[in-house]
């Protein structure tokens, strides 16, 4: 039983090395929780870190990482985590979680802060109000690619097959495809409608995590027609961004591009596959189940401050739903310019 109280704290600059070192011993923490993600945030997106940390007897005992949002059209709010997939509270045990949620609605509140959302991969505080929404969908990986083979619905393989016979090659690297990564990504960004991030952000991925972050692209001949980025973290390996061309998919570009990740996940030796989260029955959800992913539900927890009602930022959104008309109208060219002062007020 624990009876010591935690002092919560923002952490400072020099703090890196204690946050990681707690981070990289924590079983229920995500590459995301790093403290390098921090920079990436404030350096691409221009919003403030406000990061937390609880400690007992002088001992780290949990983290809260926060992006703090000051926006013309969403108003001001913090996100536990912005344009990734995971975040919230990681802590030893529930009176250090607790304070740090208190700490954080302290903050929210002084800072005149909306709301504060903290996105959990599983329910840590059921007095809050949640919503759950999206699943991860996660895939075990067996130790080699030929088992892995094996288990893909026929279908899968069968569309596997026909990428190779179309003369489709895959490449993978760093930096030097991060071009013809964003090309790809964002003309795919606007035929969904969708504001698109900026290069700079997948450029400091990169830098920030070498080899941890990879580049994956699929071409027929020179014209890169699919591609995605990796993220490893422990034993589970990630693609968290990926996209083909609309006239290339009779092709099969994305399945060759998730194959290829896939049997090298497997050769490497990592045991978990996460294709990303998704939003149950729709397209993207129904293409990662097909290669067997299991859906595991995510629980998105909220400290409302000045709201009433649970924000609601997706595309399903029917408020946006003339916007994202109108941003498939858009030239590519256009729609990547002004995406990203549109995007970094989503996150």
């Amino acid at each position: 039983m624990v009876t010591e109280t935690c002092e919560v704290t923002l952490a400072e600059r020099g703090s890196e090395a204690e946050w990681d070192g707690f981070v990289g011993g924590h079983p229920d923490a995500t590459g995301y929780h790093l403290w390098r993600w921090r920079k990436i945030f404030e350096d691409t997106f221009g919003h403030e870190g406000h990061y937390l940390i609880a400690r007992r007897a002088g001992h780290i005992v949990g983290v809260l990482p926060l992006v703090l949002f000051r926006t013309t059209l969403f108003g001001r709010f913090a996100v536990s985590l912005p344009f990734v997939n995971y975040g919230g509270v990681v802590a030893e045990d529930d009176p250090a979680a607790r304070m740090l949620v208190t700490y954080a609605a302290a903050e929210a509140k002084r800072l005149r802060l909306s709301h504060v959302e903290l996105r959990h991969r599983r329910q840590q505080f059921p007095d809050l109000p949640a919503r759950q929404h999206k699943v991860a969908m996660l895939l075990d990986l067996p130790s080699d690619p030929e088992t892995l083979w094996g288990r893909l619905d026929r279908k899968v393989r069968n569309q596997v097959r026909k990428a190779e016979k179309s003369g489709l090659e895959v490449a993978a690297g760093g930096l030097e495809l991060l071009g013809e990564f964003y090309e790809v990504f964002a003309h795919n960004m606007r035929d969904l409608g969708t504001p698109v991030y900026s290069r700079l952000f997948f450029q400091r991925v990169l830098q920030e995590f070498p080899g941890v972050a990879r580049v994956v692209v699929v071409k027929q001949a020179a014209r890169v027609v699919a591609a995605g980025i990796s993220y490893a973290h422990r034993d589970s390996l990630e693609v968290p961004w990926a996209s083909s061309l609309r006239a290339y998919r009779s092709l099969c570009p994305n399945n060759l591009l998730y194959w290829e990740v896939l049997r090298q996940a497997a050769r490497d030796g990592f045991r978990t596959f996460d294709f990303g989260r998704s939003t149950p029955g729709e397209g993207t959800f129904q293409f990662k189940l097909q290669w067997g992913a299991r859906p595991e539900p995510l629980c998105w927890e909220y400290h409302l401050v000045s709201r009433r009602t649970l924000p609601d930022l997706s595309p399903r959104n029917p408020k946006f739903k003339m916007a994202i008309a109108m941003w498939k109208c858009l030239p590519v060219r256009i729609a990547s310019l002004i995406g990203p002062r549109v995007v970094r007020a989503i996150p």
